[in-house]
């Protein structure tokens, strides 16, 4: 057995105690339901289970950390319902759930799910954001030190901003959230990709609708062990939700944003190579060199700059920066 496997082992056998252990305390499984999205033909559903103290009150003022410490509640039934459509499913091993759900009859726009348990019957409702197949344009935007100052992934900062400081006290990027709205129309789907923890979702869904950023669905991971490492791959899980997205959309050419802080310009090079038909523009936000020492220790990029094959890029200190850029690009046009 690897020492991923052992991890994972640990892993599960710590939740199932805290969960035995919450129960008696007199907590009772909850549903957490993220941001769902989809077209008029078929819609995606996510959400996580946990052991919640039903007495106690969340503030969105809490320390970071107390958005880690959680039990989550693996493989119980959970029904989703959307439109039209009902259907059951298990969480898994970390007490996450997602469904695809077709031919539930929405038309465009913002609706809800209703997600229920089978345990206790507790109910929680999920956004889900119906896009309109006449929509051609979208847009994928990174979050750490591209639309909130986080100066991840360097250690010690990372577990100072995400565990240490209050949930509510996130800085925006100056400028960003006027640059994203400036990209889209009316109907434009804009998606949030990043490498932190569902953990933290409530806590970004209101930095984004507090500072002014279009709404849109956020696409997270779990940092817990895998098959294959004690921690997932960051890169990988941006690649794989940008490639869902295009499948989900065949008829959506893409803007991707990001910063030059981690991996977006590789990743972001990596799509356009495979699918330069797909993507409109990049836009990358350039880290001055004290963010790039706090962000991994030292005052450059830690890869080349990007080779978007031929489309369109801007480069800026913020958002403010990108959207002069942007109109300059237009206006030449």
């Amino acid at each position: 057995m690897g020492v991923a496997d052992i991890a994972r082992s640990a892993e599960h056998r710590l939740a199932r105690s805290q969960v035995r252990r919450k129960a008696r305390a007199g907590w009772e499984p909850r549903a957490t339901g993220f941001t769902g999205y989809g077209s008029p033909e078929r819609a995606r559903v996510m959400g996580r289970v946990l052991m919640k103290d039903p007495a106690s009150a969340e503030t969105g003022n809490e320390r970071g950390w107390r958005q880690f410490i959680t039990a989550q509640v693996a493989h119980t039934p959970v029904t989703v319902e959307l439109g039209s459509q009902r259907i059951g499913t298990r969480t898994n091993d970390e007490g996450y759930f997602e469904v695809i759900i077709t031919g539930h009859g929405l038309e465009p726009g913002w609706h809800t799910a209703r997600i229920t348990l089978a345990i206790g019957g507790h109910q929680e409702l999920a956004p889900v954001v119906i896009i309109p197949d006449t929509v051609t344009r979208g847009i994928v935007s990174d979050v750490d030190d591209t639309i909130m100052v986080t100066m991840l992934p360097r250690a010690a900062l990372a577990a100072w901003n995400s565990w240490v400081k209050k949930t509510n006290t996130r800085k925006p990027v100056a400028g960003m959230a006027g640059f994203l709205r400036s990209l889209r129309g009316p109907e434009d789907p804009v998606f949030y990709l990043s490498t932190g923890a569902w953990n933290t979702y409530d806590t970004l869904t209101a930095f984004i609708r507090d500072h002014g950023y279009p709404r849109g669905p956020l696409l997270l991971t779990d940092w817990g062990p895998t098959p294959t490492g004690l921690f997932r791959s960051g890169p990988e899980h941006k690649r794989v939700r940008l490639r869902n997205l295009l499948i989900d959309f065949p008829h959506i050419t893409w803007t991707l944003v990001g910063d030059d802080g981690q991996h977006d310009p590789m990743i972001y090079s990596d799509l356009v190579a495979e699918h330069p038909d797909r993507i409109e523009l990049v836009a990358i936000r350039e880290l001055s060199s004290r963010e790039h020492v706090l962000a991994h220790g030292s005052t450059t990029a830690i890869e080349q700059p990007g080779n978007y094959h031929g489309v369109p890029a801007l480069f800026g200190a913020d958002g403010d920066d990108l959207a002069r850029y942007w109109d300059e690009l237009n206006r030449g046009a």
